[in-house]
């Protein structure tokens, strides 16, 4: 099994991607073969509203008053 990353392209109506070289070697692929495919996306990390119900945030200062003293 291997694992690649590529970048889908549009074809007319379609979709596709193209197979490196190197993979179509490595697995003697040929015109006409048939090929499984897993599809594992990708989804952007959203992290808006991850700290909601949290306290807000108080800053401490409480190391710095010996410089105001």
């Amino acid at each position: 099994m291997t694992v690649a990353e590529l970048r889908i392209k549009e074809w007319g109506n379609s979709l596709g991607v193209i197979i490196p070289k190197e993979l179509v070697k490595q697995h003697a692929l040929v015109k006409g073969g048939t090929l499984r495919v897993d599809i594992l996306q990708k989804k952007p990390i959203d992290g808006f509203g991850m700290f909601r119900g949290l306290p807000k945030f108080v800053r401490d200062h409480d190391d710095r008053e010996e410089f105001w003293q």
